[in-house]
């Protein structure tokens, strides 16, 4: 997952680069006398690469647009924080700030997804956000009594 704009915009460049030159090895090959198939056995795992590089650089493109799925049961959490920050336009920097930490542990934080983070500190980025979790309860029942 792409967390900063600095990692979006390094993406961006190395998807295009990746893409050149899997177009340039194409050529190479087919000037060589390689068939179709061969060129294509060839190229599936560069093409591979270039291809999940594609899907995050568009994913964080909806995210930046505050294009994500709800949050189920806690799974996601992490992530969900992350796509937050973005979403808003805060920078790893800033949240720091506002948490009163360095930036090198929200950084750490994210790459984690907030593995293992307490609830207290979960709650201190919720805040540092401006976020607020609501949740519904799906299938309670109660016991007549």
């Amino acid at each position: 997952m792409i967390k900063t704009e600095q990692e979006y915009t390094e993406a961006k460049k190395r998807l295009e680069q990746e893409f050149k030159e899997l177009e340039a090895h194409q050529m190479k090959m087919k000037k060589a006398g390689l068939t179709k198939d061969q060129i294509q056995l060839a190229i599936d795992p560069l093409a591979s690469f270039a291809f999940q590089l594609k899907e995050e650089v568009e994913e964080y493109e909806k995210i930046k647009r505050g294009e994500f799925g709800a949050l189920e049961n806690l799974e996601g959490l992490g992530r969900m924080l992350v796509a937050v920050r973005i979403s808003k336009g805060i920078k790893q920097k800033d949240l720091a700030e506002k948490l009163g930490v360095k930036e090198t542990q929200v950084s750490r934080d994210e790459r984690n997804e907030y593995h293992g983070a307490s609830i207290e500190k979960i709650q201190k980025v919720l805040n540092a956000l401006g976020v607020t979790l609501k949740s519904e309860v799906d299938g309670v029942y109660k016991v007549a009594g």
